[in-house]
């Protein structure tokens, strides 16, 4: 199965691959589903004990990697790509293991070169705040852009016929 993002409420796919927040290769990754257009990117997620630092409780890394994760893809929202120059991450409250959460992305500002964003990761039911970002994102270069592209194949999902199952009989 490849993964599936889905951008301007288009699902994109791309061949698997091994990133930490959302390669379907990783067996140990987050397996982020992510939702992306040009006004930002969110992902809804639950955690599980894989993923906590003290007891009941997610680790801090982890949420500074699904920030990172979204902020990227704000960009990749807007029909580019970006690398993380500079991210700061505060924590405001610690996120229980098992409880449904929503991490949200924005570009706030882009020039040629850079784009700044924020996130948050929240509650959904409640709307409190766990924990907010800023980020600074370099462009990739045209050229990198394009090797990025044709390396991970990003189309439309319908673009490409997937090759059925094997069924068995």
């Amino acid at each position: 199965m490849r993964s599936r993002p889905v951008i301007g409420g288009r699902a994109f796919q791309f061949e698997p691959h091994h990133c930490f927040a959302c390669g379907e290769l990783n067996e140990h990754g987050l397996h982020l589903v992510l939702h992306a257009d040009a006004s930002g990117c969110r992902t809804d997620l639950t955690l599980n004990p894989g993923f906590q630092g003290w007891e009941g409780i997610v680790h801090g890394g982890i949420l500074g990697t699904i920030l990172d994760e979204v902020m990227a893809w704000a960009v990749i929202g807007r029909g580019t790509w970006g690398v993380t120059a500079r991210m700061t991450v505060e924590f405001r409250r610690p996120v229980p293991v098992g409880l449904p959460i929503r991490a949200e992305g924005f570009v706030t500002e882009a020039t040629r070169r850079l784009f700044r964003t924020t996130g948050q990761i929240l509650d959904p039911a409640s709307g409190s705040i766990f924990a907010t970002a800023e980020g600074t994102y370099t462009a990739v270069p045209a050229d990198r852009l394009v090797a990025l592209q044709k390396r991970y194949g990003l189309r439309l999902a319908a673009d490409r016929a997937e090759s059925p199952e094997p069924v068995d009989a």
